[in-house]
């Protein structure tokens, strides 16, 4: 869409409303702070907490099979040693007894070993149920504080919200009004200086938040409004003492009905 033709003084005005208007949404979303990627934080080590009990739980049952599986088998190898030393009476020489003693004796160490391994899966058990309270008392601490944060940011945001969306559609219906040469210098300059400040008025001589003073004779350039200069050191467009206080003043009107 083609732009209508402007002033420079209009293109300075336009710009630094621009600014007004994003510095007053940078401003409500540094309220915000790291408030939003707290959030996001805790709800990501709840869901990892809540995995984790998930696979604790399906490790328990997993030694739980295994401890039902000994049993049988210490239960089998019972049967078969009742078994062996009914046949060892019935036996007709010492060649056969001795083969069964043999079985006999394979399923005693059998039992044996079924048992010890009964014990290491108890102990398995006793070890993961002391993780699982602990990752219980944990995921309960994490919960408590996610809810806290969540409702901080909500708070905020019940707050805040409805001024920021109104602020961004402000800001995109003055976009709409400045050339699109200057919209994009305009987010570059933002995007590479501190605070997001683009646009910037003179104070004490100095482009605003530097130190470097401006040639007089850039000065009254700057203030005859005839042409869009920029700060050599930083790179942001600057705008006289005047025209910046007369429009925040118009601005501050503008955000106050918001």
């Amino acid at each position: 869409m083609a732009k209508k033709e402007v002033t420079v003084e209009q293109k300075l005005r336009a710009l630094y409303d621009l600014q007004l208007i994003d510095s007053r949404v940078d401003e409500i979303r540094n309220v915000r702070g790291e408030l939003p990627l707290e959030v996001e934080d805790l709800e990501d080590e709840v869901a990892g907490l809540n995995k984790r009990l998930e696979k604790l739980t399906t490790d328990l049952d997993t030694i739980a099979d295994g401890i039902k599986s000994k049993k049988n088998l210490i239960e089998e190898a019972k049967n078969l040693i009742k078994k062996y030393g009914e046949q060892q009476k019935n036996v007709r020489n010492n060649r056969e007894y001795n083969s069964l003693s043999k079985e006999i004796e394979f399923q005693e160490l059998e039992i044996q070993l079924a048992e010890k391994h009964i014990k290491e899966h108890k102990a398995q058990i006793t070890q993961k149920n002391e993780i699982i309270e602990q990752t219980k008392q944990k995921l309960s601490e994490r919960n408590q504080h996610l809810s806290h944060k969540k409702g901080e940011l909500d708070a905020i945001l019940a707050e805040t919200e409805k001024e920021e969306q109104s602020l961004i559609a402000k800001s995109e219906d003055f976009q709409q009004e400045i050339e699109e040469r200057l919209i994009a210098a305009y987010k570059r300059i933002r995007q590479n200086v501190k605070n997001g400040l683009a646009v910037v008025p003179i104070e004490r001589g100095a482009s605003g938040g530097s130190f470097f003073t401006i040639p007089p004779q850039v000065q009254m350039e700057i203030a005859s409004r005839k042409k869009i200069i920029t700060d050599e050191h930083s790179g942001r467009i600057l705008v006289d003492q005047e025209l910046a206080r007369e429009e925040k003043e118009k601005m501050q009107a503008l955000f106050s009905k918001l």
